[in-house]
């Protein structure tokens, strides 16, 4: 038995006596303690908290001591009900912790948070105000979350509002919890003013991840939807602010504005800041929204007076009706261009409900022109803008003046989206529409004087000036205003000179000359046309159908040497391939003109222009010479233009000059005179029309009885014939055979084509082994089993595709052919032995087994021999 403290006396136990003897001999370790409670942590607890005190007691620093007795002490109250004197002792336990542990955070935490459990509101306040003011700053962080988290809990919001004051001391970054604290429990007005402060900050970096235009916005949405409860600022001026700060994001900033004065009952200064909105935003959408926005208030102060004139129990016959439209039309806005029917008749005292209907069938109806104001404030200089601004306009004729006036006030031409002369050329039609020609000139006068970015602009004003004239008969006005146009200035400048105005530079315009030219052939003389021709060649400006609508016109007043002369001039301006149109005029009036009279000259002409004439024009310019040749020249002289003209055109157009040139020799002197030029047609186009010509030759040859060199032309053409792929050659050529050959002839031509396949599938098979040999391996893999099985057997399947087509090219052993022999050949001979003797031994076929086997180079040697031997032959005859 032991007594402590006048407390009752406590049995120890036998166990306990080493414990107790290490704690009397090392009194201050606090390793022997706490292995004393370790081992009384089952025990009782009054036992256990017996040891604590006197451990305790003995050390009263110990942080280690102090935290463990006192979350035993907790744990032992827990669950039990919060009024029992239990508690009370334990938050005694913590004021004499604390004595001792004030500077330690988490014996503050924990005794809070114990004090928060036990509902005990001042307590714990007092509490957290002491843990702040005893421990250091730095370890303030680690009070305020518990601290806030406990004063939001609170009924009344007034306690939470000052520590969050004292917290953003510390914390001024956290503001937007505090914002969003202050908007939960109604306190708008301070949640506004901290809203203000913390968008006014610049150094504020918000935790939320939020940009300071979307806490604009927020702002924005608070006071402007709350401003019976936000008294403290200014909304009007913020707002504002607002406007001048965030340019590219005005429509929501308008918007808000507005339904502040509409929410403050200020209806018409929501009116006049929607209609501020509308005039100044410079984007569509920002438009769209403020536009929508707009509307929508319309129709709920619409809604509005329905609901009070029908609660009123005026007309509601007619209100209900009314009531029942307008939804309908309402909800096809904005998407169709909406016009109000006639409103039901009111009395005529309800001016209120008139007014507002009209107001937003106006709305409506400006809604087109609003729009072009917005894209025009967007870009000034925009034509196509004013144009159709003017079309808004229509049936309005002093609006379209102002419209067309402003416009050519405000757009730059050297800034200008579009054709800037297109706005004065449309306002002065305006004014001759309308029959005000003085207004319409004044107004062209001003257009030649406006310094444009490219001089075809006012080269087109010019024209158009001159075409009003003429619409109205004003012909010499039209005159005097072309010719002006066209006056050489005092200062002369090169026509893309950007550094010169236009006006400087106008007197090169082709357009310009053109209509001079035009009108100067219409309505002056001749002498005054030649002239303005005369100039624009000089000024050298014009272009190939200038030139030919020059000779043209001299031509048609009998000056047939001037049009040549005027012919010469073009020619030398310009080169090829723009010169090929006035040489071909050129060459063909020539020619209709004189005919063979001045033959030398005609011909110095074509030699001129087929010097450095290219291959793609020369055609033409040959025909028309050997033309020329054939009618009024030599015959000879025109074979040798065809001959020149076959290697002078162009390659794709060589086929059909032979052609041509094949036929008019045979007219002229001949089918036999074409024989050296199928010749050399073969010798020099490609493969494709070689054979189309080698058929022809042969069958040129056999109509003449010549079977001997169609033979020889069939055998030579046959080289560049594949089997497989020219299957028509060989058919004509067996078909001919046929009719003029006999069975050496037809079984040399049958050698001739196996030959020839031969060489094609030699040179396709040593090919097609290299690819295999570069893809799959060497033979001996091959072989070894490199090729699959599906690839054998296609090599298998061509082999005997082509061994068929082969067998194919045989004569049949039935066809009986009729030769020019009568006697029997030795084909028959053989087939009447076999069969009369069926084990006799064929030797003719042996003989054609060895010319079967007979090699490619073999062939290819017999083969080349042929069109030296055959041509050669055809030259000697």
């Amino acid at each position: 038995m032991a007594s402590l403290n006048g407390k009752p006396d406590v049995m120890f136990e036998d166990d306990d006596l080493p414990y107790e003897e290490e704690i009397i001999r090392n009194p201050y370790s606090v390793k022997c303690w706490m292995r004393y409670i370790e081992f009384k942590q089952n025990g009782a607890k009054a036992t256990l908290n017996l040891i604590y005190e006197r451990a305790l007691k003995e050390l009263p620093g110990s942080y280690k001591l102090w935290y463990n007795y006192l979350r035993e002490r907790r744990k032992q109250v827990k669950g039990k009900c919060i009024t029992e004197p239990s508690y009370e002792e334990i938050n005694n336990c913590h004021e004499r912790a604390l004595v001792f542990m004030h500077k330690m955070p988490r014996i503050w935490l924990d005794y809070c948070q114990f004090l928060v459990s036990q509902s005990k509101i001042t307590r714990s306040r007092q509490t957290f105000d002491r843990a702040l003011r005893a421990l250091p700053v730095t370890q303030h962080p680690r009070i305020w979350p518990l601290y806030l988290r406990f004063v939001r809990n609170l009924p009344l919001p007034e306690t939470a509002i000052r520590v969050y004051r004292r917290y953003l001391k510390l914390s001024p970054e956290n503001a937007e919890e505090y914002i969003d604290y202050l908007r939960s429990v109604g306190r708008l007005d301070e949640a506004a003013v901290r809203l203000a402060a913390v968008v006014n900050d610049e150094s504020f970096v918000s935790k939320e991840g939020k940009s300071n235009y979307q806490l604009w916005h927020e702002l924005c949405d608070l006071i402007s939807q709350n401003p019976d409860k936000v008294t403290s600022l200014k909304v009007g001026a913020i707002i504002r602010g607002g406007l001048t700060r965030f340019t590219d994001q005005l429509g929501k900033l308008w918007c808000s504005l507005a339904d502040y004065y509409i929410r403050s009952g200020h209806f018409e200064k929501a009116r006049d800041v929607y209609e501020e909105a509308i005039l100044t935003v410079v984007t569509v959408r920002d438009f769209t929204q403020v536009f929508d926005s707009y509307a929508q208030f319309e129709e709920s102060m619409i809604a509005a007076k329905m609901e009070t004139t029908a609660e009123m129990g005026k007309d509601e016959d007619g209100m209900c009706l009314y009531s029942l439209k307008l939804p309908k039309l309402l909800f096809l806005f904005p998407h169709a261009c909406l016009t109000l029917s006639s409103p039901p008749p009111f009395p005529p005292e309800d001016i209120d409900m008139e007014l507002r209907l009209a107001r937003f069938e106006q709305l409506i109806a400006r809604r087109p022109l609003l729009l072009n104001s917005v894209l025009l404030r967007q870009n000034p200089h925009n034509v196509h803008e004013w144009h159709k601004r003017v079309k808004l306009y229509e049936g309005n004729p002093r609006q379209i003046i102002n419209t067309y006036t402003e416009a050519v006030q405000t757009v730059d031409a050297m800034k200008a989206t579009g054709k800037p002369h297109s706005l004065w050329v449309s306002f002065a039609k305006f004014y001759e529409e309308n029959e005000q020609l003085d207004d319409a000139r004044t107004i062209f006068e001003k257009a030649t004087k406006v310094n444009y970015k490219q001089v075809d602009d006012l080269a087109a004003v010019w024209c158009e000036y001159g075409e009003m004239e003429l619409r109205h008969e004003n012909y010499e006005q039209a005159l005097r205003i072309l010719r002006k146009a066209t006056a050489i200035p005092s200062k002369k400048a090169e026509y893309f000179d950007a550094s010169e105005p236009v006006q400087n530079r106008v007197f090169k315009s082709l357009k310009v000359w053109s209509m001079l030219a035009d009108l100067e052939e219409s309505l002056g003389t001749f002498q005054s046309t030649k002239a303005v021709y005369d100039r624009i060649i000089d000024l050298r400006i014009a272009t190939p159908q200038i030139i030919i609508n020059y000779a043209m016109f001299l031509e048609e007043h009998n000056y047939f040497e001037e049009s040549f002369k005027a012919y010469e001039r073009g020619i030398a301006l310009f080169r090829w391939p723009n010169v090929y149109d006035i040489w071909n005029t050129y060459l063909t009036k020539f020619i209709d003109r004189y005919g063979g009279k001045k033959l030398e000259r005609a011909r110095d002409l074509f030699e001129q222009a087929l010097d450095g004439c290219p291959a793609k024009f020369a055609k033409t310019i040959y025909l028309l010479y050997a033309k020329l040749e054939e009618g009024y020249g030599l015959a000879r002289h025109a074979m040798a233009v065809y001959e020149r003209a076959t290697q002078a055109v162009d390659t794709a157009e060589r086929h059909h000059m032979f052609n041509i040139y094949i036929k008019r020799a045979a007219e002229i002197y001949g089918v036999t005179y074409t024989r050296a030029i199928y010749q050399k047609a073969i010798e020099v186009l490609p493969d494709e029309h070689a054979r189309d010509m080698c058929q022809r030759f042969a069958d040129m040859e056999s109509k003449l009885g010549e079977i001997d060199r169609a033979r020889a032309i069939y055998s030579y053409c046959s080289q560049i014939c594949d089997p497989r792929v020219t299957a028509n050659f060989w058919q004509t050529w067996k078909e001919f055979e046929i009719r003029h050959g006999n069975e050496d002839t037809i079984r040399e031509m049958l050698r001739i084509k196996r030959s020839v396949q031969a060489t094609y599938n030699t040179q396709v098979h040593f090919m097609s082994s290299q690819m295999m040999k570069a893809t799959t391996g060497t033979v001996s893999d091959l072989a070894a089993g490199g090729m699959g099985i599906d690839d054998m057997k296609m090599l298998e399947q061509k082999a005997q595709l082509l061994a068929a087509e082969a067998e194919q090219d045989k004569p049949k052993p039935k066809e009986k052919i009729l030769f020019v022999r009568s006697d029997t050949s030795r084909s028959e001979l053989a087939e009447l032995s076999k069969q009369a003797n069926p084990d006799e031994i064929d030797i003719d076929d042996e003989d054609d087994e060895d010319e079967e086997n007979q090699g490619p180079e073999e062939v290819q040697l017999e083969q080349k021999s042929v069109p030296t031997a055959v041509f050669g032959g055809l030259k000697e005859d």
